[in-house]
């Protein structure tokens, strides 16, 4: 299979839930104001430390779009999506980006996401971000 090179990130940065490989710089994000079926989702220019899947093509709240799984290198999680085309004009500035799903992925500060459905099961808030 040959060797695993992991590519390790300096200052703020998301990680792996489950590993802790560094997956994104802080500074790296695009939007904080995606969702996915887990809750919030982020969008970012660029990350690290992942493989993809096959392409397929996916209807999202906001339209068709093509796009390729994301995994996490150290453990092969599933941490997110990237967008690969947009079939509507205004979608296209998604395109070649990176969706990390929050509820898959620690915080700059070390903190986990709970979904919404794990957030209504322990009794807090919903967030409305």
């Amino acid at each position: 299979m040959g060797r695993l090179f992991v590519i390790t990130l300096e200052g703020s940065f998301y990680t792996c839930k489950h590993c802790r490989t560094h997956l994104a710089l802080s500074d790296d994000t695009l939007s904080k104001s995606f969702h996915c079926r887990h809750g919030k989702a982020y969008l970012f220019d660029k990350i690290v430390n992942v493989t993809v899947g096959e392409k397929e093509e996916r209807l999202m709240i906001t339209g068709l779009h093509t796009v390729v799984d994301i995994f996490c290198v150290g453990c092969g999680s599933l941490v997110g999506w990237k967008y690969e085309a947009a079939h509507e004009k205004g979608q296209k500035y998604k395109e070649g980006k990176f969706i990390l799903e929050r509820f898959k992925v620690l915080g700059p500060d070390g903190s986990n996401y709970l979904s919404s459905q794990e957030a209504q099961v322990v009794g807090s808030d919903a967030d409305d971000a």
